[in-house]
C-alpha cells in the first residue's frame, strides 16, 4: 500500500504542491453580488461579445485559464495538463476549449463538483512527479443552463423556493511543482468523495440531493486524518444553497461533528445576495465555487488571513435524460485540503 494513502479515501500529497495563479470571470448578476469586487472581469451582459450563451461561456473560460496562467508567469505551451469540465452535454466548453489551446486534456464531468475534482486530480500528478504545471478550470452559465436542463428562458417558468441560480462563471487554477511567483496557497491533502443518493429526484431542489455526499466525504476526510472541524479556520462547500447549507449542517450535528457557523461557508449562499437578487436558494452551477475559491479564498490564504481551509464542491450527477425518466438523483463531493503559504494548522 502507498504510504500517502491515508485510510480509506484521503491521499496525503508530500510535495505540497503550489497554487500558483488563480483567475475567477463571471457574469454581471454575479458582479452585482457581495463578491463582485473579488473578480478578475464582469461581464457587461450575458453574451459577452459573443454570438451565443455557449460561446460567451467558453470565452469566460478561456479568459480564465490565460489570465491564471499569466499570474503564475508561466507560458501557456509549457502546461503540460488541462483537467476540467463544465455543464453541457459532452462538456463542450471544456474540449472545445482544450482545442483552441492545444493542451493535454483531461475532460471531467462531476456537475458542480468539477472544480475540487479537478484539484484533487492535478494535486495527485503533480505530488506523482507526472507534471510540473498544471491547469484547473471550470465553468457554467446560467443561460446555457437553463435551456439544456429546464425550459427555454422565453418560458418565463415559475421556480420554487429550492431552486437555485447557475452562476454565469469560469474559474481557473494554476498548479506547479516549482512556482515562479510566491504561491497562493499549498495544497496538503485531497479526499476524493463517493456517490451518495438518499432518494431526491426533484430537479429543482438539487441542495437536498447533494448534502448527503457532502456530509459523506466530510466525515471521511475527518476520520481518515484524525481532525475535526475546529481544526480548520473554513470548511467551504461549493453550492449547496439554503437548503442544502441547513441540511448538511443538521448531518453533521446528527454524527456529533457540529459545523461551527463563523467557519461553515458556501459558495452558493456567498455569490448572491438572496434578498436582493431574486436567486430563491442561492447559487449553483461550476462557476460557482470555481469563481468564489479563486476570486475569494485563495487570496486570503496568500495573505494569511486564513491558515487552513478545506475546499469541497458537490455536484448532482443528473441528465435531462435521467430527470425525464423519473431516476433519483445522486451527489458526490470531493474535497481539498489547502493551506497558507504562511503556515496552516496543520495536524
Amino acid at each position: 500500500m502507498n504510504g500517502k494513502r491515508i485510510g480509506q479515501q484521503t491521499i496525503e500529497l508530500p510535495s505540497r504542491p503550489a497554487l500558483c495563479g488563480s483567475a475567477a470571470f463571471v457574469g454581471r448578476k454575479e458582479g452585482e453580488g457581495p463578491l463582485g469586487h473579488c473578480f478578475d472581469q464582469v461581464a457587461k451582459d450575458e453574451m459577452y461579445g459573443q454570438e451565443s450563451f455557449e460561446l460567451a461561456e467558453r470565452q469566460l473560460y478561456l479568459d480564465a485559464i490565460a489570465a491564471a496562467v499569466q499570474k503564475g508567469r508561466e507560458r501557456m505551451e509549457d502546461i503540460q495538463f488541462l483537467l476540467g469540465g463544465d455543464l453541457l452535454n459532452q462538456i463542450i466548453t471544456a474540449s472545445f476549449s482544450a482545442r483552441d489551446l492545444g493542451i493535454p486534456f483531461i475532460g471531467l464531468y462531476g456537475a458542480c463538483s468539477t472544480m475540487s475534482e479537478s484539484l484533487c486530480l492535478a494535486g495527485m500528478l503533480l505530488d506523482g512527479g507526472h507534471a510540473r504545471q498544471v491547469i484547473c478550470a471550470a465553468s457554467s452559465h446560467f443561460c446555457t443552463a437553463e435551456r439544456q436542463y429546464r425550459y427555454p428562458l422565453e418560458f418565463g417558468s415559475q421556480r420554487p423556493p429550492t431552486a437555485q441560480w447557475t452562476v454565469t462563471g469560469a474559474g481557473a487554477t494554476l498548479l506547479c511543482a516549482e512556482p515562479k511567483v510566491p504561491p497562493l496557497a499549498r495544497m496538503e491533502r485531497v479526499c476524493m468523495g463517493r456517490v451518495v443518493d438518499l432518494g431526491i429526484a426533484d430537479a429543482n431542489n438539487m441542495g437536498a440531493a447533494m448534502a448527503p455526499a457532502a456530509a459523506d466525504t466530510l466525515l471521511s476526510l475527518f476520520r481518515d486524518t484524525q481532525t475535526g472541524p475546529e481544526d480548520y479556520d473554513a470548511i467551504v462547500t461549493g453550492d449547496l444553497g439554503q437548503v442544502g447549507h441547513d441540511l448538511l449542517m443538521q448531518l453533521m450535528r446528527e454524527q456529533r461533528l457540529p459545523l461551527m457557523d463563523e467557519r461553515y461557508h458556501d459558495c452558493g449562499l456567498m455569490i448572491f445576495d438572496r434578498e436582493k437578487q431574486d436567486v430563491h436558494a442561492g447559487g449553483s452551477g461550476c462557476g460557482c465555487s470555481a469563481s468564489v475559491l479563486n476570486g475569494y479564498f485563495l487570496p486570503k490564504l496568500q495573505t494569511g488571513e486564513l491558515g487552513r481551509i478545506i475546499f469541497m464542491a458537490t455536484g448532482a450527477l443528473m441528465s435531462t435524460t435521467s430527470s425525464q425518466q423519473g431516476e433519483t438523483i445522486p451527489g458526490v463531493a470531493h474535497a481539498v485540503v489547502l493551506e497558507s503559504p504562511q503556515g496552516g494548522k496543520s495536524k
